[in-house]
């Protein structure tokens, strides 16, 4: 497996696949990495012949008073991941190489940020999508594999390919859980034993509204109600949101007509913790 530190080498490294007829599936990552990522590891792997694998934790995504310098780095523990999982590149590169001095552009996509994460996190998803740009930029994928869980961040991603029509496809993997029903989320390691025990409450409450709307529920204020009903009933839980919103343009939804995603987010002491589920009106949830 090759480590690329810089964008020159990236460069080289998808020219002399591209002019070998191969094609590149991507994944972007912030490292510390879990079975979640590896899953679109394998994902990426089935759709191209090369699998390129990125680890950056990228400052500009973060506002103030987040957990830039906090967030939870092992890079000798990601290469061995990478590796186990069939990668042929991990693309390493630092901040000086992704913004270097007197960097200046950044990339706005906005209806799809506006709620949401976007409410309470006004910048993140500005450089959420530059960062994606620059490295798709770099690594040339033909696809690159995002997960559900930052089910925000995907649509966000979606849409900003279309609109720059960039020729990528972008594939998005379904929610990897723990036994405990926990999504899999780096952030997981700030939960303490009793903050773990009560993140449980997510799932439940996603399940109950599951559960809800197949029983014939359609009105999303009667499912909101559900949800924060559950997870309010966690001492330890601090509701940042919770909305039900169309799937596409992540507007509030009233009803449900067609496809909709119930999204969360909440406090656990430090750990923001995000989850969803997407709401089928007729047919299986998911």
């Amino acid at each position: 497996m090759d480590i690329l530190h810089s964008v020159a080498e990236m460069h080289r490294f998808a020219d002399r696949v591209h002019h070998s007829g191969r094609t590149i599936g991507f994944v972007p990552t912030m490292g510390f990495l879990h079975e979640g990522h590896v899953s679109l590891m394998h994902i990426a792997r089935q759709h191209a012949d090369v699998l390129v694998v990125s680890i950056f934790v990228n400052p500009t995504q973060f506002g103030p008073g987040e957990d830039f310098e906090s967030y939870p780095r092992d890079f000798e523990r990601d290469r061995r991941m990478v590796a186990a999982a069939g990668a042929d590149c991990l693309y390493y590169p630092d901040a000086n190489e992704m913004y270097p001095d007197g960097y200046q552009t950044m990339v706005c996509v906005r209806d799809v940020t506006r709620n949401l994460c976007g409410l309470s996190r006004p910048t993140h998803f500005e450089g959420v999508a530059t960062v994606v740009t620059k490295l798709f930029n770099a690594v040339k994928p033909q696809c690159a594999v995002f997960g559900q869980k930052d089910f925000q961040q995907l649509v966000v991603i979606k849409r900003m390919v279309k609109d720059l029509n960039m020729d990528i496809d972008i594939i998005g993997a379904p929610i990897v859980r723990e036994p405990d029903g926990i999504a899999m989320s780096s952030r997981n390691k700030y939960l303490g034993p009793a903050e773990r025990q009560a993140a449980r409450c997510l799932s439940r409450a996603l399940d109950a509204v599951r559960a809800r709307v197949q029983a014939g529920e359609h009105a999303a204020q009667a499912l909101i109600s559900l949800a924060t009903d559950i997870i309010s009933a966690e001492p330890l839980g601090r509701i940042d949101y919770i909305r039900v919103c169309d799937v596409e343009t992540l507007r509030d939804v009233e009803l449900l007509e067609n496809d909709a995603v119930m999204a969360v987010a909440v406090f656990f002491e430090k750990a923001r913790l995000i989850d969803n589920a997407v709401l089928h009106v007729n047919g299986q949830q998911s």
